[in-house]
């Protein structure tokens, strides 16, 4: 199978890498070429142009926002103008349900295929090829993209016909995991405060009742304060908080913890910490306790 690759950031790297071990025949795109250097080496072949990476059986987009995919999908010599009827776009972006909306009316205009693919899991993880991928879209072209997610992931969760129910759960799910960094700092701000170390509250916690790897992993980086370099970074937390909060206004879900993470998002921006992994908002409450 012929694949394009679109978008070859932290994530989508590691991505498009275990396409290539897989065998597919990959083709990628990024805005700044250097990225695909690794996998020219490994035996992609390199887009001059987006369109050259759309003439396959099947493009993969991983960017960043609503406003990157859809300059790769609607701009001039886009996605939509250059794939061929009934070729396949899987989206694995982390994106507004509104957006998705849009882009399945979209290619079903073109004769063309959509599934919703976001994922979970961190750059390591993406590399590994051990990512949880969330699909959604008409059973054949789900069908069809399962070779692909099953090279780049360790479980593929197939929930509706309808794109849009993957991005609704993928930004319920980056809505729990935010909760956990924020739950997370304010306990161990309160430890610490009372002069016990959070290294060792850590251990406790993890080796009981929060034995998830989200604890175990995130934990470590509040505790450590070690938020460099970013895997995911705090903007992209922002938003995705935000498309939950429009999502949930579109559905009349109120959301109040989400309120209070935007607002920590904004906290750790407005001092400067756009280059920090999301994480940092655990840091926010000890902080304002007079910690760091």
């Amino acid at each position: 199978m012929d694949v394009g690759f679109i978008g070859l950031g932290q994530m989508g790297a590691g991505m498009a890498a275990n396409l290539v071990k897989a065998g597919y025949r990959v083709t990628v795109f990024n805005r700044t070429p250097a990225r695909a250097a690794p996998l020219l080496a490994a035996g992609a072949t390199a887009a001059e142009k987006l369109a050259e990476a759309c003439r396959g059986d099947a493009v993969i987009t991983m960017v960043a926002d609503d406003d990157a995919l859809e300059a790769v999908v609607l701009g001039d010599a886009g996605l939509l103008v250059t794939l061929a009827p009934g070729a396949l776009h899987v989206s694995a972006s982390t994106i507004s349900v509104a957006l998705a909306e849009r882009l399945t009316a979209a290619h079903a205009a073109h004769g063309q295929r959509f599934v919703s693919a976001p994922v979970f899991g961190r750059p390591e993880v993406a590399a590994a090829g051990k990512l949880f991928i969330v699909a959604a879209g008409p059973q054949d072209a789900v069908a069809d993209a399962r070779p692909l997610l099953d090279a780049m992931g360790q479980r593929t969760f197939v929930l509706s016909a309808t794109p849009k129910a993957a991005n609704l759960v993928k930004l319920s799910g980056n809505f729990l995991i935010a909760c956990v960094l924020e739950s997370l700092g304010e306990a161990m701000a309160l430890v610490d405060r009372g002069g016990i170390d959070r290294h060792e509250y850590l251990e406790l916690l993890t080796s009981t009742l929060f034995t998830a790897p989200l604890y175990k992993g995130y934990g470590a980086l509040i505790a450590d304060r070690r938020f460099e370099p970013a895997g995911f970074t705090v903007p992209l937390g922002q938003k995705d908080i935000r498309l939950a909060l429009a999502a949930a206004e579109d559905l009349k879900v109120p959301l109040p913890i989400a309120n209070l993470l935007r607002d920590r998002f904004l906290t750790v921006r407005a001092h400067g910490g756009d280059h920090l992994d999301w994480s940092a908002i655990g840091a926010v409450a000890a902080r304002d306790a007079g910690g760091q």
